[in-house]
């Protein structure tokens, strides 16, 4: 991959990044409260629907410029074609990779974002502070497992399902998708995927919001997955789906149109 493509990505990952993430924040904090241990209401229900946002704002840019700039390298070294069968493999590996990378910029601003939703009288510089000085940097780690966890099922289905539905439409019409067919196609695939997630993103909001030394705090996303099952059953466990495939078909949207748009505007 050339430097040119590889600075394109970085660039239009991050303002893809940002762009989904500041328009969809009052979504995410909604789900997020439904799936506070505590219950919507008692989380903050409809107040304070930006709190957190300063922690979205600043790490929105380096996470997304960091998985792209590693999905495009990796894809760029591993076999892909249009008539290659390794082609969704491809695809699955480059995601998970690129999670793999990103999620440790994400991780420590989805722990205080997070915590902020749920305590909206507390800022986000006090919410770090406290974080700091209580559980010190693995604080701000915890729930990187159940996050990568989360993650890399989420881009097997929904990156390989973006790539072939928009060579689908491009075989269809007889020419490479536009911008905006490509941000269909992504919100198409990221809804699926978010549907198919849900217990997975409900097990970390848990393990990120649990109080220190609790048995959820340990990060064991098996263990949190069981006890939510026996004691709210599957609703537990799918809690705040509907905002989540919202949230997502319309950050798939946004986020993949807006990438392909502002890669193809730097190239």
């Amino acid at each position: 991959m050339e430097p040119r493509e590889s600075w394109a990505a970085l660039a239009a990952g991050g303002v893809a990044g940002v762009c989904v993430d500041l328009i969809l924040f009052p979504l995410d904090t909604v789900k997020t409260r439904l799936q506070s241990p505590q219950g919507f209401r008692k989380a903050g229900g409809f107040r304070g629907i930006y709190a957190g946002v300063p922690s979205t704002a600043i790490g929105s840019f380096p996470n997304a410029a960091a998985f792209f700039i590693t999905y495009e390298n990796v894809k760029s070294m591993l076999p892909h074609s249009s008539t290659s069968y390794l082609t969704p493999a491809t695809h699955m590996v480059a995601a998970s990779l690129g999670e793999v990378v990103a999620c440790l910029i994400r991780v420590p601003s989805e722990v205080v974002k997070q915590r902020a939703q749920v305590s909206s009288s507390s800022s986000t510089l006090r919410i770090l502070s406290h974080t700091l000085y209580h559980e010190g940097i693995q604080g701000l780690y915890r729930g990187y497992k159940s996050t990568v966890l989360r993650e890399i099922p989420f881009s097997l289905v929904q990156f390989p399902l973006w790539e072939s539905l928009k060579d689908l439409w491009s075989w269809k019409q007889g020419h490479v998708v536009d911008s905006w067919q490509s941000a269909v196609c992504g919100a198409f695939a990221g809804g699926f995927a978010a549907a198919v997630t849900t217990p997975l993103d409900v097990a970390k909001t848990r393990i990120m919001l649990a109080k220190a030394g609790s048995r959820n705090a340990s990060g064991n996303v098996l263990a949190t997955l069981g006890d939510i099952w026996r004691t709210q059953g599957l609703s537990g466990l799918f809690a705040g789906v509907v905002p989540r495939m919202a949230a997502i078909s319309l950050g798939g949207f946004i986020f993949l149109g807006t990438y392909e748009k502002t890669r193809q505007l730097l190239l």
